[in-house]
């Protein structure tokens, strides 16, 4: 689903990003609701920032939020993995510096892969060419992962994020 955001572009660089996870429903701009195998997920997109909130079944939950947090002390991490209630959260980001060109042409693919995926939720921002934050969420082998990207293109900066959580596997005598 693409949509286009009512609001202004606010978080205008990558490296104000900031990651937490546990925090409460923030204001969401768009929310996109899915049911995966057993797993509920809301996908929120806070301006250019986003915020996934997961349930199971089975009673165990879990929120991601990448957002500039006023006050946070967590900048964005390279990677994460710990374990949150029963699951295993493993978490990576990336940043990438592209040409003009580059930018632009990345920005495109990708608003047309999530917007055309049935688990996709992508917002642009009005007036900015290839600003946009998008999220792309699917079970797999027991496991719900999802993917987003957050773009600033004054910079021609493209933070990808992929994080997984799945059962907590016992371990092996």
């Amino acid at each position: 689903m693409l949509t286009t955001l009512k609001t202004v572009y606010t978080d205008t660089r990558a490296g104000d990003l900031a990651w937490a996870l546990g925090r409460e429903p923030l204001p969401a701009l768009a929310t996109l609701d899915l049911e995966l195998s057993g797993a509920t997920v809301q996908l929120r997109l806070l301006g250019a920032s986003h915020q996934v909130l997961l349930e199971e079944e089975r009673g165990g939950s879990c929120s991601e939020t990448v957002a500039c947090i006023p006050g946070s002390s967590t900048p964005l991490p390279l990677g994460v993995s710990k374990r949150v209630g029963e699951w295993e959260y493993e978490f990576a980001a990336c940043v990438e510096t592209l040409s003009q060109g580059q930018f632009a042409g990345r920005a495109q693919e990708l608003l047309a892969l999530v917007a055309e995926h049935p688990h996709g939720l992508a917002g642009v921002f009005p007036g900015i060419p290839h600003a946009f934050t998008a999220m792309l969420a699917q079970r797999h082998e027991g496991s719900v992962m999802w993917r987003t990207w957050h773009a600033y293109p004054q910079d021609g900066q493209l933070v990808a994020t992929r994080t997984r959580v799945g059962v907590r596997m016992p371990a092996a005598l």
